[in-house]
This record gives C-alpha cells, sequence and structure tokens, in this order.
C-alpha cells in the first residue's frame, strides 16, 4: 500500500489533485492510503513553498499545481 500525503490549504488544485490520485489508483487496483495535509506548519516541515504538494512513502514527489496523471502513474507505480 502507498503512503501518500497531499499538502495545501484544501483550494481547487488540491483537491482536484486528490481526485486524479484516487482516479489514477482506482484504474490500476493499487492500494493506496491518501491524507490531507493542511496545516502551513506541516507543509512547510516538508520544505513545500508551493501547493499542493505530494509525498509518495515520506519522499517528496511534487510540488506546485496539478500533477499530470503519466505522474501520478509512474509515482504509483515505483
Amino acid at each position: 500500500m502507498k503512503d501518500i500525503k497531499v499538502l495545501g490549504s484544501g483550494c481547487a488544485n488540491c483537491r482536484n489533485t486528490i481526485a486524479l490520485i484516487e482516479q489514477v489508483a482506482l484504474d490500476n487496483g493499487i492500494a493506496i492510503s491518501i491524507q490531507k495535509v493542511e496545516e502551513m506548519r506541516d507543509i512547510v516541515s516538508y520544505g513545500i513553498m508551493r501547493t499542493p504538494g505530494v509525498v509518495v512513502d515520506g519522499k517528496v514527489v511534487h510540488a506546485g499545481g496539478i500533477p499530470t496523471r503519466d505522474n501520478v502513474e509512474e509515482w504509483l507505480s515505483s
């Protein structure tokens, strides 16, 4: 199971990022645990200055803007 955190204030880009990750996981039969992180001090602790940020299994893989479907598929398959 992949442990995923989406870091952001809850804006439209953050919600769309969560929806995209959930859809890609569902389409590929990959089990995920997804958590929204909205506390600014927690977000900054990952070194994220632009949101949404995405952390997969403890590693920051994305910051700023909605990721592409190809990016998400790569994160989930590795």
